[in-house]
């Protein structure tokens, strides 16, 4: 299994505008393509103005095949294009759980 951890560093006082495209847009296209996500969250403390989601996967491969289905989903482009202008930076970070992990 592997996670994948999504971080959108928004403009300031962005967010909201962000979350409301991605719920219209995004979501209707990527949740049924890559699973239900572990979490969607936003910073309350430390870095502000983020949102970060995670997802996971049974392997690199699983990951990478519903990655290329998804950027070629009909309406995917028309969600970055409307959600893209909200965003300052975007990371991306693989985690794989160790041996003793609860999460396997």
């Amino acid at each position: 299994m592997v996670i994948d951890e999504r971080t959108y560093t928004c403009l300031p006082g962005k967010a909201k505008n962000f979350l409301e495209v991605y719920q219209r847009l995004a979501k209707p296209i990527q949740w049924p393509i890559l699973g239900d996500p572990i979490g969607f969250f936003v910073t309350e403390i430390g870095e502000l103005n983020q949102v970060v989601h995670m997802w996971r996967y049974e392997s690199m491969a699983d990951r990478e095949q519903r990655r290329a289905k998804l950027a070629t989903a009909a309406g995917w482009g028309d969600y970055l294009d409307a959600a893209t202008p909200f965003l300052l930076k975007m990371e991306n970070r693989i985690l794989v759980p160790t041996a003793f992990s609860p999460m396997k």
